[in-house]
Formats: C-alpha cells, structure tokens, sequence
C-alpha cells in the first residue's frame, strides 16, 4: 500500500512545523466516549453518544480533574451513496463540574466520501451555534479525513483499521475577536463483531492560533455500538 505514504508525510510535516512555530501554553486532556448508531429507514440513521473529558496535564503538572460531560444526537439524512445531510444537538455540562458555563449546540452537516481501492476519503463541512450563559458563538469547521484497513482490502471481524484526518476551524462572536484553529488527528480502531467497534488514538489541537495559540493533546477512546 505504497499510495499512502504521502497523506503520512504531510501530516507528519505540517504538525512539526507547527510546533517549531507555534508559542503557546500546553495542556494534556483525555476524552472518552461511548455512541449508539442505529437505521431507522434506509436513508435515515440517528447516532447517541455521550463524552467525557477529563484534564491529564495542565499548569505544568500531571493533574487528573473532570472538566465536563457531553451529550450529543445526530440525526442524519442519506442523499445518495456518498453525500448526506445531518443535524445535531449537543448539551455540554460544565457548571457543576469545573464552574464553567454549560453551553447548548446546534450543528448542521454536509459529509462527502468517496472510495479508492481500499481507501476511503471523507470530505465534512460543519456550522455550529453554541449558546452559553453570556455569549454566542459561531463557528464553521471543515475536515478531510482518510480511512482503511490495516490488512487486505477490506475490513474484517477482528482486524483493526486506521483513521487520519485534518480540519479547520473559525469562530465568530460579536464580543470576541474571530479564532481560528487547526487539529489533527490519528486513531486505530478495531471492528470486534459486525456491531461494536473501539477506537484509540491522539488528537493534537491549535486553538486561537491567530491570537495567542493553546495547544493541546487529546488522548481519545470511544466504543461504537450499531443496533
């Protein structure tokens, strides 16, 4: 599978650039997450999931604290083969946790993928409402992201596969200066039976890199459950 090797370079390179440049405060967080898929017609599916993070490094020390629960539903409309339509709504409890205000998400999504051999590419546009206790924020976000099997041409029971994606995220407030921000992210996941998948991997993000860049490194768990 030599045609790989060039999304491999890239990403390597772009996030070790970023690093040599960047100057900015770091911080270390896990994120844990567990999500039911379900069809509910052949071209509708709704999705369940409920996230915990949760803070591993900060201030300069390891430091294990709760920062906030997410819960989160997606309802999505299948266009055609590779083109659909989602909405979602998402609760983030904060208050009660760390004292942070809570906030109320609204997402609207348009996904593209398409497939080469064994490769699969996605292409997600996202714009998100976020509603907290004094501001709103606006944010658009777009991801590309690439996936396939580690062994063969197709996904197996018991084998494991590989995701890598890159997005691009701006926010917009009126009491608030526009941020942009940057992630990545690699994960390995493993397809246990025909309706559980478990996935682990890292995510390192830029935040506000246009003003006064925060980087963090997400260390990412979660469980698929397709019933």
């Amino acid at each position: 599978m030599s045609y790989i090797k060039n999304p491999f370079i890239y990403l390597v390179l772009f996030t070790g650039l970023n690093l040599l440049n960047a100057q900015s405060d770091f911080e270390s967080l896990g994120e844990t997450s567990f999500a039911i898929n379900t069809n509910v017609v052949n071209n509708y599916t709704i999705n369940f999931a409920i996230n915990s993070r949760y803070y591993l490094y900060q201030d300069e020390a390891i430091n294990f604290e709760n920062r906030q629960l997410d819960f989160i539903h997606f309802s999505t409309f299948g266009l055609d083969y590779n083109h659909s339509l989602s909405l979602g709504l998402q609760y983030r409890l904060r208050a009660s946790i760390d004292g942070e205000s809570n906030e109320l998400r609204l997402t609207q999504q348009f996904n593209n993928t398409q497939r080469h051999e064994a490769m699969r590419f996605g292409h997600r546009v996202r714009l998100e409402q976020r509603f907290f206790e004094n501001l709103t924020i606006l944010r658009s976000r777009y991801r590309f992201a690439i996936d396939f099997p580690l062994n063969g041409t197709k996904l197996d029971i018991g084998e494991a596969y590989l995701v890598n994606s890159m997005e691009a995220l701006i926010s917009h407030s009126r009491k608030l200066k526009p941020e942009l921000g940057y992630r990545v992210t690699t994960q390995i996941g493993c397809l246990i039976s025909e309706a559980l998948k478990l996935q682990f991997g890292l995510e390192y993000r830029f935040e506000a890199f246009n003003l006064d860049t925060e980087q963090k490194l997400f260390l990412l768990t979660s469980a698929v459950l397709k019933i």
